[in-house]
């Protein structure tokens, strides 16, 4: 093997797309780029207060030819001619209506304004009702048991049925529904009939309830049953899915010259962020591996023979291969970690930013920058107690144990001496508590989890956080080396389908960038921290049922 192969990976995270230039033989980084979405950086096309995050393709394709370009160019003279492979990871659920050419509808002059031609962001929240619904659609086959047995408003169906209902422009011209992750293979690959489009395992199984048990996708009179206006959508959807280790093609024509390579390199099939981060963070069985930024995506991987006939309830799903083929993935997590976090801290600094000219921008900038790493100095020093300030982490809603976007976040037991550490302290325990009913639940359910691995920022960033998480959890918490996790994940795979190595175990233990920090429990806590999760458990029942 030379040890000049070189692969790519591509991440399109919610602000931006990062392109990593990797070497395939030692998982050295040669050079990386990241470029931001313009419109999405500009706020167009989202209404935060109806939870609607929409994002045009043109900020994909855009952004991703500069990111990849610049990251060629920072290279070696000539790193281009040995790129053998590209692989894609995305956030999801994030789907998009196309037409019968497998074009995002945005992408048509008719459309190019319209927020319901574009992708809904996984974040998009518009589609409570139409969960709801699915929830309660009463089938003679139970699609929604590889899903915890609870739809999200997240995911693909949800999201689809809403636009349906309420754009009837984007209705008479979709021909299909389509995630993020699977398009952009689509598109690299040249390829112009919708019907050929490759869905991948993860996303099919953990967001559109396809499962090889039940024949695929959901049955066209499941469909009906929902909403007639589904019903269609059940014949374009190949029951055939494919894992994130196979090839879905080689650049055309086009896209090599776009990006300056060579169109026989191989693209990869795509797959979901968190799953392929899971992969660069080199997940084990086992080791619940923690994606942690805004929100958190927990992956987990247990041998399939393992694993049995076991169904996880309130989870993300579980899907044979969507994280490593031949295993069973388990998805789980909580829609706000770090959004707690800059939410409170964004409730500090509203004086700053009215005072105006009284602070200079460099001086509020500062404060800005150095406001969360305070807190986290001042609430490692307080001495908690039984009745210190107790916090819910449900602001964005509840995604598992048992998906929930209608509750509301709360902070019980203030007096007037609670100081802003101090509330810090306890929305900082409230994330991890919410972390501790995700371990359980899958404990109660009969999965082992032997520790944790965590990544993303704030994992390398907050040892505050980190060790409260040990803590809470009582268990050792691995934090990977890698900063770019999913880029890395999506090199594994394309060093894969360059036939590099026989398979992503092989590529994850060659190219991984293992870890270089442990956090342990401190023992001395667990009692005092139990307790104050039981009154955790008792405030989250009063403000479900309540509030």
């Amino acid at each position: 093997m030379k040890p000049d192969i070189l692969c790519i990976g591509l991440d399109f995270g919610t602000d931006s797309v990062r392109a990593v230039l990797v070497n395939a033989i030692t998982g050295e980084e040669k050079s990386s780029s990241v470029a931001e979405y313009p419109r999405w950086k500009a706020g167009l096309y989202c209404d935060p207060s109806r939870s609607q995050y929409r994002q045009h393709p043109l900020d994909y394709i855009e952004s991703m030819e500069r990111a990849v370009k610049e990251c060629l160019a920072d290279a070696e003279p000539g790193a281009a001619d040995h790129v053998a492979s590209i692989s894609a990871t995305t956030t999801g659920s994030t789907p998009v209506a196309v037409d019968n050419n497998g074009t995002p509808l945005a992408l048509l002059p008719q459309f190019a304004e319209n927020p319901n031609a574009m992708f809904f962001l996984w974040k998009d929240h518009t589609s409570i009702k139409e969960a709801d619904e699915i929830n309660h659609t009463k089938s003679e086959i139970d699609y929604l048991k590889y899903s915890g047995g609870i739809y999200s408003s997240e995911w693909f169906w949800a999201k689809l049925l809403n636009v349906l209902r309420n754009d009837y422009e984007v209705r008479a011209q979709c021909f299909t529904w389509v995630e993020h992750c699977d398009w952009m293979p689509f598109l690299l690959t040249g390829q112009t009939d919708a019907r050929k489009l490759k869905r991948n395992v993860c996303a099919a199984g953990h967001k559109a309830l396809w499962a090889a048990e039940h024949g695929g996708f959901p049955s066209a009179s499941y469909l009906r049953s929902v909403d007639p206006l589904l019903e269609i959508y059940a014949g374009r959807m190949d029951p055939d899915v494919y894992t994130a280790d196979g090839a879905a093609g080689c650049l055309s024509e086009e896209w090599a010259q776009r990006l300056g390579l060579s169109a026989s390199v191989k693209v990869g099939i795509g797959a979901i962020d968190a799953h392929v981060g899971a992969l660069g963070a080199q997940i084990e069985p086992g080791y619940l591996t923690r994606i942690i930024g805004t929100s958190t995506c927990d992956m987990l991987v247990v041998p399939k023979a393992q694993f049995g006939n076991k169904f996880v309830r309130g989870i993300c799903g579980q899907v044979n291969g969507s994280i490593i083929p031949g295993m069973v993935g388990l998805e789980a997590g909580q829609s706000a970690f770090g959004d707690v976090y800059a939410w409170f801290r964004e409730l500090l600094l509203w004086p700053v930013r009215q005072a105006g000219t009284a602070i200079s921008n460099e001086s509020a900038a500062e404060i800005e920058n150095t406001l969360l790493r305070k807190l986290d100095e001042a609430a490692a020093a307080i001495v908690t107690n039984d009745n210190s300030a107790l916090a819910i982490d449900w602001f964005n809603g509840r995604r598992t144990p048992d998906a929930n976007f209608l509750v509301k976040a709360a902070i019980a037991q203030l007096n007037i001496g609670t100081t802003a550490p101090e509330i810090y302290a306890s929305l900082v325990e409230a994330t991890c508590f919410g972390a501790k009913r995700i371990v359980e639940r899958l404990v109660e359910e009969g999965v082992e989890v032997k520790g944790i691995i965590g990544v993303g920022g704030i994992a390398r960033k907050s040892p505050y956080v980190m060790q409260m998480m040990a803590d809470v959890l009582g268990m050792p918490i691995r934090v990977s080396r890698s900063s770019q996790i999913c880029a890395a994940g999506a090199a594994m795979l394309a060093a894969t389908i360059a036939g590099i190595y026989r398979n992503v175990q092989e590529a994850m233990q060659a190219m991984g960038a293992g870890f270089d920090k442990t956090y342990e429990p401190n023992a001395t806590k667990a009692d005092l921290l139990n307790r104050r999760y039981k009154k955790y458990i008792t405030l989250c029942k009063m403000a479900e049922k309540n509030l």
